[in-house]
Formats: structure tokens, C-alpha cells, sequence
């Protein structure tokens, strides 16, 4: 990781007012850029923050505080006793991320709040300006009184000024695997038993923003509801402990409390958001000092698709069925096999236990040593799914014996919460996993927090309605499809799955468990590997599927799975999405469109001097056929693609030799 020292500064960039000797009962504090203002305030008796942008309200003033198990809230009748300025600007490298080399800089303001009476418990908040956002988090110092009190809630509020036009995510209740649509909603439809995940999305007359959090850690996941007191904007709302469902976050004596931070990501347009590292910005740098290990790629994958293929006796869990799945990967160049469910003795309970299930001893019939020599010969690495009690209940032995076995990554599943233990198995996990060289994909996951940035090796996760959901519903539309790019992915990267090439159109759409179709075009399969983010990358498909139609799958297994550089070109949400991003000298480009055909045009001013070939890849006649073509381009020239309904376009612009 590169850094450059941050500084520390007090001064008029801060814009702090104060009054002497009292504080006053505002502060304020402005972006890098001066476009972004937000003001913490005790004026009426209620710990209050505000945010404005270009000189317009964007939250209105908005409550502040913890609410305790014990001793009422921290939040109204404080007083600001305190407040300090500093700023900070240093770069950092992500290993695996949609940039390779990102700026911190910000202006920071740290207010104490304080009861002026009885107790006189303390509060500090910790405020941030970006650039591209606002974000505070809470810090409960150590004092009398509260050493070991419990937090139930926050007084946390994001109150609207205007009845924004948002898309969120109502999960209904806790204790899910986060997946559904992320629909259209008027603020004032945002009802206070709704409960929305992270991130909230909303569109003001100039401005686009996304509620979210960053730096999860000793805490709980946090939720969105509507206020439930007519007011526009939501109130946030902690994750409850299973084993005390009135604590939401149960703390740890004689030390500071420390939420993660309340993230409000800002731009012009919500396409611009798709740009934004602030989550990963927010988070703990990496805890990995030696990151070479850390390999990115994609991966051939045997569950999706049935297993389907031709020439085995009997298609499953076996060294035949995945060796066939090991030579695929090598004939295309892909890095890795991932391995599903089943592979171990005890397995085949999904989300649930089996009795007898044991991690470190896999059945017989797959011959694992021997498929994982036959892997190394081929250069492809292996993966292992596993449910996470199983190997939470083995994880001091399996996870170094995967190490020693040669395993490269596990993908571990149905974690399906976010509550505070919860949240500390994640960073167990991670940690263990990051000790003895394997990388990670996460299923049944929470929405990310920044955690790439701290474990590296966290490649993938996912939170999200993926291409699985094509294997029993027809809710996996091109809608959907080109609405997560604006709203899910603007947290990090997530496991879609995508590949699927039984390419047919709606009306013809039948969900089915083997073989599935997928209800969007073969140009809108080969967008998804440039839109969507995931360092550790899925070729859903069976083999046979990619040998009877192949066209395309070239472009597949070149694509890149990191970026030094990304951007949103056009595009609006639910309807579509363009972004090109840049890998080297190379930059590619991935369109996606809804239900509605559509021509996009595509300036490429963002290609450097000299000429570009351009290999593209537009939908054709049927699903499943491609039109390619290639040209020559430049910087000052226009792309113009066409997009079938539920369709898509993929290009690769390589600088002409």
C-alpha cells in the first residue's frame, strides 16, 4: 500500500465558528472543494447535524445520538462543549477494486457534546467532508456511568427537505441474505415498518446521494426506516443481538464505543456515484502486509448449471464431473474451479448442518488430492463452497489445512445476518483466513462496508439478487439488472454469477434448476463483466452451453476482473448504464439497457492520444447472437451502440499498433 502523510491543520478551510469562552451552538465544516457543507448544531436543545450542497439543503437538520439500554438516549439536551478541526489527504492502493490508486482527503471536525447537568455524560462525533460525501461516526468515550452500558438504537436521523424520488431495498425484517429488487419510492411513501437496507438512494433537483456505512466493526448492521412521524427521510435502525433482542450492540468495559460511519455519498448524478471509493476510503487500511498471494480471476463453477455436462456417466460430485470443469477453465484461461457443495463428508444441508459433517475430510469419490494435483498442472487453482457454522465449528483446524492442502479461496455461505456476532465472525474469519493465504467470497452476506480495503483477500461477497434467482423466478429482469449498478454495487463488489448464455427473450423465459435460461441478451452476459464489480469473477455456465454457443465467450475470458480506472459514461437508473473502465493501456466498455431497446451514444474523450482498435460486440437478431465488428478510433470520436431489448453491448478498445 502507497500512502502519503496526512496533515493536520486548523484554519479558515474548516470555516469553524466559534465564539469565546463557550462553544457555539453551531459549527460548520466544508469539502476540499467548498461544494459540500455540513453544520452540527445544539440550538434547540437536540444534537443536530445539516448538510448542503453548491448552497442547497440536502439533509435537513437531522437528530444526532445513541440510545442506551440504560440511562435514557444521548442525543437531546446536549451541549456542545468542544470542537476540533483537522484535515487529512493521502492515496492508497486497493489490491482489488474498481480503481487502483484512490484519494483520501477530507476535512474532519471532531464536536463534544456534553449534558450540561446531572451526569454530564460526553459524546464526541466525529464529522468527515469528502469531495464525494459527508460521513460521521459516534465515539462513547470511557467515563462514570457508562463503562459497560449497552447500546439499543441510534437517534441517528437523515431528514429530507423535499420528497425525493428514491430506490431501496425493503427486506421487511432482519435476518436476511439481502437480496431483492431495489424499487422506486417517493421519501413519503418511506413508512416507519418498512425497514430498507443500506444504501438508500435518492435524487434531489442537483444533486444524487446514497445513505451507507462504512468501517463495520464491534457494532451491529445498520437499517433504514421511515421516520413514523410524517416528516420526509428515514431514521436508522441497529441490527438486534439474537441472544438479547432489546441490545443491539453490547460493548466492552473500559473501552471507547466507536460506531462505524454514517456515509452520505454525493454527486451531480447517480451515475457518477458508481465512481465513488468512499465506503473503502472510510474503512481500516489493510491488515495483510504481504498481498502477493492475492489473485484475482475468474472462475468456472459447477452448481449454477446443474451440473450439466456431456460424457460423464453420472454428472455430480465426483473427480470426473469436476475435472471436466478443471479443463474448461484451463481451455479458456480462466484462473480458477470453484467447487460447490457437497465435496466434504457430511455436507448437503444447504443452509442447515448435517449431523456428522466434517470440514477437513472430503468424500471419496472426489478424490480431492488428486484433483487438486490435476488443477496445479493445468494452472487453474481450486475454490471450496462451505456453510459457515460448519466451518465455524472447525475453523482453527480446516482453514490451515486448506492452506497446506494447496486450496486457493473459499466461498462460505448463509450467514444470512448482520448482527453484532455476526459482524465479529466476518472479521474472525477474515482474519484467519488472511493468516493462512486463502481468499474469500462470501454468500448470504450482509451489504459490504469497506471490508476490502481492510482484508484484501475479501474478494467478492454477495448481498445481492443474483443469476441464481434465473433457477426458480423470473424476477432476475434487465430492469433489475441494470438498477444494481446505481444502488448495491455503489458499496463494493458483488457476486452476481453472471455467464449465463441460454440467452432467450422474456416471453419465452422458463425458470428451470438445470441448464437455466436467462431472460437477457448475449451482449447484455458479456456487459455484465465490465459493469458489474466482483474481483473474484463467476463463468456460470455449463461447458457444453459454452461449446454449442460460444460466441462471445472470447470476450468473457479476457475481460479483466480489476480496474485502474472507471467510469460512468450515461445512463439512468433502472433504465440504463454505461461505464468504461481502464485496465493498463486497455479500456473496455460495457453497456446494459432494460426491457426498452435503445441506441447510446459514447464519447471517448476519456481514451489518450493516439488511435484505438475497437472490438465490438452488439446484440444481433436472436438472444443469443452477437454482432462483431471492429474499427478505428480516437479520443474526439463517438461510439453510437445498439441495444436490443433486454440487451446489451460489450467493446475492448486496445491502442492500435
Amino acid at each position: 500500500m502507497r500512502t502519503h502523510a496526512a496533515g493536520l491543520m486548523a484554519g479558515a478551510a474548516m470555516a469553524i465558528v466559534a465564539a469565546s469562552p463557550a462553544f457555539a451552538a453551531e459549527q460548520r465544516l466544508t469539502s476540499p472543494d467548498g461544494a459540500l457543507q455540513v453544520t452540527v448544531s445544539d440550538s434547540d436543545g437536540q444534537a443536530r447535524y445539516a448538510v448542503a450542497y453548491k448552497g442547497q439543503p440536502l439533509l435537513a437538520p437531522s437528530p444526532l445520538g445513541l440510545v442506551l439500554s440504560a440511562g435514557g438516549s444521548l442525543s437531546h439536551g446536549l451541549k456542545i462543549a468542544g470542537a476540533a478541526p483537522s484535515s487529512g489527504d493521502a492515496t492508497y492502493d486497493l489490491v482489488a477494486g474498481k480503481t487502483r490508486t484512490v484519494r483520501d482527503r477530507y476535512n474532519q471536525l471532531d464536536v463534544d457534546f456534553q449534558e450540561p447537568e446531572g451526569g454530564k455524560r460526553r459524546l464526541r462525533v466525529v464529522v468527515r467532508a469528502y469531495d464525494g460525501g459527508v460521513a460521521f461516526r459516534y465515539v462513547l468515550p470511557r467515563q462514570p456511568g457508562l463503562d459497560a452500558v449497552n447500546i439499543r438504537n441510534e437517534e441517528t436521523r437523515f431528514d429530507f427537505p423535499a420528497d425525493y424520488r428514491c430506490w431501496g431495498l425493503n427486506l421487511g425484517k432482519f435476518g436476511t441474505s439481502h437480496e431483492g429488487e431495489f424499487d422506486p419510492v417517493q421519501a413519503s411513501k418511506l413508512r416507519e415498518h418498512n425497514l430498507y437496507d443500506a444504501p438508500l438512494v435518492c435524487e434531489g433537483a442537483n444533486a444524487a446521494f446514497a445513505i451507507a456505512e462504512a468501517d463495520l466493526k464491534d457494532y451491529a448492521g445498520l437499517y433504514l426506516t421511515g421516520r413514523g412521524d410524517g416528516g420526509l427521510g428515514v431514521q436508522a435502525k441497529l441490527s438486534p443481538r439474537l441472544d438479547d433482542p432489546t441490545v443491539a450492540v453490547r460493548t466492552r468495559i473500559g473501552a471507547d464505543v466507536v460506531s462505524p460511519w454514517r456515509v452520505v455519498m454525493v454527486a451531480p448524478k447517480a451515475g457518477q456515484l458508481i465512481e465513488s471509493n468512499l465506503v473503502t476510503t472510510l474503512s481500516a487500511p489493510s491488515k495483510v502486509a504481504d498481498t502477493s498471494w492475492i489473485k484475482p480471476g475468474k472462475a468456472a463453477w459447477d452448481w449454477w448449471n446443474g451440473p450439466s455436462i456431456s460424457g460423464v456417466a453420472k454428472p455430480g460430485m465426483n473427480a470426473e464431473t469436476i475435472k471436466r470443469y478443471i479443463d474448461f477453465a484451463a481451455a479458456n484461461g480462466l484462473d480458477y474451479m470453484l467447487i460447490d457443495e457437497g465435496w466434504h463428508a457430511g455436507a448437503g444441508g444447504g443452509g442447515a448442518v448435517q449431523p456428522g459433517v466434517d470440514v477437513t475430510r472430503p468424500i471419496p469419490e472426489l478424490d480431492l488430492p488428486g484433483l487438486i494435483a490435476y488443477a496445479k498442472e493445468r494452472k487453474v487453482g481450486l475454490w471450496l463452497w462451505l456453510n459457515w457454522k460448519a466451518l465455524d465449528a472447525q475453523m482453527d483446524e480446516a482453514v490451515p489445512l486448506y492452506e497446506q492442502w494447496g486450496i486457493k479461496g473459499i466461498k462460505v455461505d448463509f450467514m444470512d445476518r448482520d448482527d453484532q456476532a455476526m459482524v465479529d465472525y466476518y472479521h474472525r474469519l477474515l482474519t484467519k483466513a488472511g493468516q493462512h493465504h486463502l481468499m474469500v467470497d462470501l454468500h448470504g452476506a450482509e451489504h459490504p462496508t469497506g471490508l476490502i480495503r481492510t482484508y484484501p483477500h475479501y474478494l467478492t461477497q454477495e448481498g445481492v439478487m443474483g443469476a441464481e434467482y434465473n433457477k426458480w423466478s423470473r424476477r432476475v429482469t434487465a430492469a433489475h439488472n441494470v438498477t444494481l449498478p446505481y444502488t448495491r454495487m455503489l458499496l463494493g463488489p458483488m457476486d452476481y454469477t453472471p455467464g449465463g448464455f441460454r440467452n432467450v427473450a422474456p416471453a419465452t423465459f422458463d425458470p428451470r434448476n438445470t441448464l437455466p435460461f436467462v431472460q437477457t441478451t448475449r451482449g447484455q452476459a458479456l456487459a455484465m463483466y465490465v459493469v458489474y464489480d466482483s474481483p473474484f469473477g463467476i463463468v456460470a455456465d455449463s461447458p457444453d452451453t459454452y461449446k454449442d454457443s460460444p460466441a462471445g465467450l472470447d470476450f468473457v475470458a479476457a475481460a479483466p476482473t480489476t480496474w485502474d480506472e472507471t467510469r460512468f459514461v450515461t445512463g439512468e437508473i433502472g433504465q440504463s448504464v454505461v461505464l468504461a473502465r481502464r485496465k493498463g493501456a486497455d479500456w473496455w466498455i460495457g453497456a446494459m439497457t432494460n426491457d426498452a431497446g435503445r441506441t447510446v451514444k459514447i464519447p471517448l474523450g476519456f481514451l489518450g492520444a493516439g488511435a484505438f482498435t475497437a472490438d465490438i460486440r452488439q446484440d444481433g437478431a436472436a438472444p443469443t447472437d452477437l454482432v462483431a465488428s471492429t474499427r478505428t478510433v480516437k479520443a474526439g470520436d463517438v461510439l453510437t451502440l445498439k441495444l436490443a431489448p433486454s440487451g446489451g453491448a460489450a467493446v475492448r478498445l486496445t491502442p492500435a499498433r
